[in-house]
This record gives structure tokens, sequence and C-alpha cells, in this order.
């Protein structure tokens, strides 16, 4: 009897049908690539429009390219690579209702099917809205930019529905503990205890202004004069002047928009003699030095965590901040945010650490791990407390840190905590 042969183009056709299903199959959690060696997809869903957001999703894109080089991630004995995926929520955009945020989220989840979510929301609101949706959909997710304290509070309440959520940066109560930690090692080592309070009229600001100006009540200061300026203010000169009248000796500023940067100018122009010690947002990146000029000197800022700059007692903060220059221009790393890179950074080595620990992306396995991280990064130390929370504090052998420099001769030198520092404080610019 005769058989029959198949022709060759069905025979072409079952093939590839076959490798299709075979590689969907392989793929569907993690990413195309090849079904024995499938890339591990990481979501990012954020704001990127902000330089926060942009800032950080360069950052770990920047990691996940280190991390390959090496071959990738182990997990259960075979290395795979990672593989980005972000979409922009938009959240930081005036009138975008908060549900485009978390359905851009869910439009990640679905499309790309990631094993872990890193950076997380912009603003704090859309993070806590987000910990529902992370809750039911099971996915590791690492914040590294939304401060709320309401993120602990919120895991300290319900532990086995929020246990997939963890955060890298600090919370603004770790923002009040280390600025409060600022002034007082400023106070001490240099005799001072009359400070004016000068903030931006929006609730964080006043939030940790008003955290700011109780701690000092409570610890010797005198509160010599307190004002609040409507977002878009641009003359700052009335405070300097009653500052400058009633012999403030520090001045702390809370600003966070981009007419703050005139504080500095007046400030100098009229021979402030009080130091300026605070956070002002557009002095806090390596291009305010070009900016400012000389107005700048003597100006004490805070970073929310390392990484923006190279700090010679934090090598990998060094090495990050290096890297980021080589990889996006130098351009690119003189502007860097002072708040997310780093801790952007951090949370892709945090989850490689956890899965090849785990040796699974089963999610609870890689939740499991994560809670047991023990690892120096970008920021200092890196642990977890039992609300997920990153621990902050001043020893970076111990803890992660915020940090303090100052603006001495055009350039930012670590100046707190004192297991960072690079140079004593000056009073008085040259």
């Amino acid at each position: 009897m005769k058989r029959k042969v198949m022709p060759i183009t069905l025979m072409v056709f079952i093939l590839f049908t076959l490798a299709g299903c075979g590689q969907s199959a392989a793929t569907s959690r993690t990413g195309s690539g090849d079904s024995s060696n499938p890339p591990i997809v990481l979501g990012v869903a954020t704001a990127l429009g902000t330089i926060e957001g942009s800032d950080s999703l360069k950052s770990v894109q920047l990691a996940a390219e280190e991390i390959n080089v090496q071959g990738g991630i182990e997990v259960g004995g075979v290395k795979r690579p990672l593989k980005i995926e972000s979409i922009d929520t938009r959240e930081a955009e005036p009138n975008v209702p908060m549900n485009d945020a978390l359905s851009a989220l869910q439009k990640l989840i679905d499309e790309k099917k990631p094993s872990a979510m890193v950076v997380g929301a912009f603003r704090s609101e859309v993070l806590l809205a987000d910990m529902d949706l992370i809750a039911k959909a099971k996915i590791p997710y690492i914040t590294s930019i939304a401060m709320t304290p309401d993120f602990e509070k919120n895991i300290a309440a319900n532990k086995d529905k929020y246990k997939y959520l963890f955060r890298t940066t600090l919370s603004s109560a770790n923002l009040v503990a280390n600025l409060q930690q600022t002034l007082d090692f400023i106070g001490k080592k240099y005799i001072m205890n009359k400070v004016y309070f000068i903030n931006q009229d929006v609730a964080w600001a006043k939030g940790t202004a008003g955290g700011l100006e109780k701690w000092a009540q409570q610890n010797g200061w005198t509160i010599v004069g307190h004002d609040a300026y409507p977002g878009g203010s641009s003359d700052f000169s009335s405070s300097l002047t009653k500052a400058k009248n009633v012999n403030a000796q520090v001045v702390v500023p809370v600003f966070d928009m981009p007419e703050s940067g005139n504080l500095i100018k007046q400030a100098k122009s009229m021979k402030l003699p009080a130091l300026i010690a605070g956070f002002i947002s557009p002095a806090a990146p390596d291009t305010a030095g070009k900016t400012f000029g000389a107005s700048i000197d003597g100006l004490v800022n805070f970073l929310f965590e390392p990484g923006s700059m190279a700090i010679k007692s934090l090598p990998k903060a060094d090495a990050f901040n290096t890297a980021y220059g080589k990889k996006f221009g130098d351009e690119a790393r003189a502007k860097m945010s002072g708040h997310g890179p780093g801790p952007a950074y951090d949370s892709v080595y945090v989850l490689a650490d956890a899965i090849k620990r785990a040796g699974s992306l089963e999610a609870d396995a890689i939740v499991a791990a994560l809670e047991k991280t023990d690892m120096d990064g970008v920021v200092g130390h890196i642990k977890f407390n039992p609300n997920h929370q990153a621990i902050y504090g001043t020893d970076p052998k111990t803890t992660a840190i915020s940090m303090a420099f100052q603006w001495i001769n055009g350039k930012r030198v670590a100046v707190f905590p004192q297991g960072v520092a690079e140079a004593d404080i000056q009073l008085t610019s040259k």
C-alpha cells in the first residue's frame, strides 16, 4: 500500500504552530525569549514625566543591564536575563484621575505578565490604591518614590493581604526624623538654638516643617519665626529680612517648587548671616552650582537618599553614580534627582538576591526571601522592618541613610551623617 507524503508547506506550518504554542506556554509569566532560558520581566508603572520617575526608570535599566552582563539572575540553578517593561501612569500631571494610573498598572500586569514590580507609584494616594490591586494580583512590588506612612500602617493592619509590598525609599516619617537629626547635629556642634522655618504651602512641606518645629520646641530651640508661601512664589525677602532682624542662627527652608531657588539668591544678596539648612529642590542636583553660581555656597541641602552624588565612604553609591554617567551621559548624571534613583537601582538588586535565595519565581517564596534581605546598597545597608519598610538611620553600615551636603566652592560635599561626611560644615561661605 502506497503511503501518502505530507506536503512540505503543511509540515512547516505545523512545526511553526507547535513552536509558537510551546513558547507561549513557557513565557506566559516571564516574557519572550528562549523557552529554556526566558527572561524575568520586571514591571515599572510610575509617572515617567517627572524627573524622579524618569531617573528611576533609567536606574532600573542600568541595574538590569549590569545583572544581564553577568548572565542574569540564578533561578533554581539556571541563570535568566532580566527584561524591563514600563508604562507611564501620568499620575503627576494636572487633572489626571487616579483611576487612570490604576488602569495603567493593570494594563502592564495584564499584557506584560511581570514576575515583580519596582519603582511603583509617584503619588502617595496612588500607592495606597495600588496596594489593593497588587494584593489581588499577588506580585512582589518594591516601591521607591511615594513616602506615605499609611503604607506601613496598612501592612501592619493586614499583613497577609499586603505581604507582597515593600519599600526601599524612606517614609515621610523617616524624612522628618533625619532632618531632625541633622538639625540636632548642627545645634550641638556649632552651639546654635535660634531657628526660622520657611516652607512651601503644600501638605508634605507643611507636615515636614511642622514636625521639625515641634521637635525643636521640645529640644531647647527657640522658634523665632515660621512662614509659609503658596506655590509659584518667588519673593522670600520678607521672611529673610525678619530672620535677619531677629538674629536667627539657622534658617530651615522646605520647598520643592522651582521658584524656591530665588531664596538662595536673595539670602546671599542680603548677606544673611544665618546658616541655611533644609531642602530646596532646585539646589539639590550637581547642575545647581552652575545655575546659582557663588550665591549657592554655604547652603546645606538635604538628599532623600544617596545615589545622585558620589560618596567615597559608600562604594556602591560611588559606583552607581559613575555607571549612570557612563550609560546616560554626564549631563544626565549631573541633573539626577536626589529622590528615587538610588533606591530604584537597589530594588533590582534586592529582588535579584531574593529570587536567587528563593530559587523560584513563585511570589510567596520571593516575599519570604525579601523579608530576610540583609545587604549593602547605594542607600546604605538594606534590611526591612516587620512592615516591609527599609530601615533608615544614620549609620550606613547598619541602615539605609538620608544625607545632607553643603555647597562649598561650587561643589557638593557630604557633611552629615558623620559616617559619610567628607568635611565639616562651613558657617560662612568663601
